[in-house]
């Protein structure tokens, strides 16, 4: 009787391996497909991380840049008005003072009078420092403007008076070139200054979609 209730144990046992041992397998295969599609999920993961800093690196380099290029374009543009600006004034007080040399000269009378005047020491600083004159012209201007013989110089001859105008013209012609020259370096400030405000936008939008 202990014989037989022993070989009835045994044969479960046996039975109980054979049906649960493909059980077993199987679990064992699964848990090691799973271990490995984990593996897969974890490297892809870690590998869209690194893209996704290496491009954030990217946006955030290329926004500084296109913030930088705008800084010192504004300084550039900045000291490049302040220098018109300077210079157009001169060029104006300067060309009116060449008006009214003009316009005294032309009267005969009221030339001692204007030699005494500011006008009459801009008009020689100018000559003797930025204008484009033949020597002579210069030196006999120059010569004019330092002495006292306004009162005695004949309009009709028409020579000082026509180095003045010469003079004039030139000025009027220096500020219309600066006119033009910066009313063109304000038109692709502006326009660069749009294409880089444009590009920081989209550069910061990438940004913060990528930081979510």
């Amino acid at each position: 009787e202990e014989g037989k209730r022993e070989q009835d144990l045994y044969d479960k046992f046996k039975c109980y391996c054979k049906t649960s041992g493909g059980d077993l397998d199987k679990s064992i295969a699964d848990a090691e497909a799973k271990i490995e599609n984990a593996d897969a999920a974890l490297k892809e993961k870690t590998e869209r991380k690194a893209q996704l800093e290496a491009e954030l690196k990217e946006h955030t380099a290329n926004r500084d840049e296109a913030k930088k290029t705008m800084a010192e374009a504004t300084a550039l543009r900045e000291k490049e008005a302040a220098a018109y600006a300077k210079e157009s004034a001169d060029l104006k007080t300067n060309i009116a003072a060449i008006g009214k040399a003009v316009a005294a000269l032309e009267k005969g009378a009221g030339a001692g009078a204007f030699l005494q005047t500011p006008a009459a020491r801009l008009v020689k600083t100018w000559a003797m420092e930025r204008a484009t004159l033949p020597d002579e012209s210069r030196q006999e201007l120059l010569s004019f403007l330092s002495s006292g013989e306004g009162e005695g110089y004949a309009p009709q001859s028409g020579e000082i008076t026509g180095i003045l105008k010469m003079m004039g013209d030139e000025m009027s012609k220096d500020l219309e070139d600066a006119t033009t020259a910066e009313n063109t370096a304000i038109q692709i400030y502006e326009e660069l200054m749009a294409a880089k405000k444009k590009e920081v936008e989209t550069l910061q939008a990438q940004i913060e979609e990528k930081m979510k």
